[in-house]
């Protein structure tokens, strides 16, 4: 089964940048559409982002010309790379593989905050 350990959350100012990581298990990680989600408490978990396996990705209109996902199929990887961050963009972020069943990773926090 793969398993997700993301990396790279933590506190930013406002208009700041942070990139997260998700590292993948599996030997056919190059077929998983694979995507970043967020969810802040007492709300549902929301795309943020997503990644097919032939590079096509796919945005919340929300994230959308500020972030952008990327993936490597020869690390197992894939990033997100947030720019011009703003307070409601703090959340739990979740790696996520669309695989059957899906899988998630633990959750890295982002916190944007001056």
């Amino acid at each position: 089964q793969v398993q997700l350990v993301e990396s790279g959350g933590g506190l930013v100012q406002p208009g700041g940048s942070l990139r997260l990581s998700c590292a993948a298990s599996g030997s056919i990680f190059r077929s998983y559409v694979m995507g970043w989600f967020r969810q802040v408490p007492g709300k549902s978990r929301e795309m943020v982002a997503i990644i097919l396996s032939g590079g096509n990705t796919n945005y919340a209109g929300a994230v959308k010309g500020r972030f952008t996902i990327s993936r490597d199929n020869a690390k197992n990887t894939v990033d997100l790379q947030m720019n011009s961050l703003k307070a409601e963009d703090t959340a739990v972020y979740y790696c996520y593989a669309a695989t059957a069943p899906p899988v998630w990773g633990q959750g890295t926090l982002v916190t944007v905050s001056s």
